[in-house]
């Protein structure tokens, strides 16, 4: 199988959109890379990092370039799960309720602050995010398509937040950290201050049409079944280690599996390779592992490179079946 000229053409816009990012939050193509990775893949994105290293400035900039319905929610210690979903209203003609939608009902809902809410507001995110839907007095709403939670928060040992549940990790594909921007790329920043004015001179890069064509094609990407098996491999290795307390989720491995195929997209092939997996699993591996002993990321990063080094490596991945 190859790509037709107009799926070609959309991935080609897909690297100018990295392009365009990298022009107004400098020196991150590759968290630009595995946010479009992820959301090609239909997951939802965590970026992890202290304040003020642009991680709403990248998101912002990516729904822009994607045309896309935005909104931001700011979690705090106070917002109740009718902030985000919504709210009934009676409607004074009928004498029936109405149903007012909330902030949760874009394309793309930037969660800022994620781990500074309650327990009962993150149930609220946690159905939104698994079943593409809200319940309100009984009632099912569905979300938008796409929909796609790019979510911030705090390192948790920071005043006022709360570790989010495992359950709701699990539903976020990959876990990202922007990180302070070396030197370089801080000059850069400060040649080119007017950011935020940048955004909203923006034109659309890729419309979100061909963007649900292209989460389509990812469907079709050829995986080689000594391929599957490495993917299983690395998470059932994670499994019975005895430093960690909970493994990767089966469905991490099917996590593993879309992104994988979204990467091989990306570098505009229609089977995946090794590399494509081995690229992709730190970010998706690092917030699903439960440790006997608290790690910080570099270790957590660490562990997962011994796991990889512990299994073979397969050496098939064209279209031989």
């Amino acid at each position: 199988m190859t790509f037709s000229n107009q799926t070609t053409q959309a991935i080609r816009k897909l690297h100018t959109l990295i392009e365009v990012v990298d022009q107004i939050v400098i020196g991150k193509k590759e968290v630009t890379r595995l946010t479009l990775n992820a959301m090609l893949a239909s997951g939802h994105v965590l970026f992890e990092d202290i304040p003020g290293v642009g991680k709403t400035l990248l998101i912002k900039t990516i729904s822009k370039c994607l045309e896309a319905d935005f909104s931001r929610i700011q979690f705090t210690p106070d917002l109740i799960p009718s902030d985000i979903i919504g709210f009934s209203v009676p409607n004074l003609h009928d004498e029936q309720f109405e149903f007012r939608k909330g902030p949760i009902f874009n394309q793309i809902v930037l969660a800022d602050e994620i781990n500074r809410t309650s327990p009962r507001t993150q149930a609220a995110m946690l159905e939104a995010m698994s079943e593409k839907q809200v319940t309100l007095d009984g009632k099912t709403h569905q979300l938008p398509d796409p929909f796609f939670v790019l979510a911030t928060q705090n390192p948790i040992d920071y005043e006022g937040t709360y570790p989010l549940p495992e359950a709701q990790l699990d539903r976020f594909l990959f876990q990202l950290s922007l990180g302070y921007p070396s030197p370089e790329q801080e000059v850069r920043m400060l040649e080119s201050p007017e950011q935020l004015t940048a955004i909203e001179k923006l034109d659309p890069i890729l419309s979100l049409s061909d963007f649900n064509s292209l989460k389509a094609t990812v469907n079709t990407i050829h995986v080689n079944k000594q391929l599957l098996e490495y993917i299983v491999s690395l998470a059932d290795a994670s499994r019975h280690h005895p430093a960690v307390k909970l493994g990767i989720s089966p469905r991490g491995v099917q996590n593993c599996l879309a992104a994988a195929r979204s990467q091989a997209l990306l570098n505009e092939r229609d089977y995946v390779i090794p590399q494509d997996i081995l690229s992709i699993v730190k970010p998706l591996f690092r917030h699903r592992l439960l440790f006997e002993n608290k790690l910080d990321r570099e270790d957590i990063d660490l562990f997962i490179e011994q796991l990889i080094s512990q299994i073979a490596i397969p050496t098939k991945s064209r279209r031989t079946e």
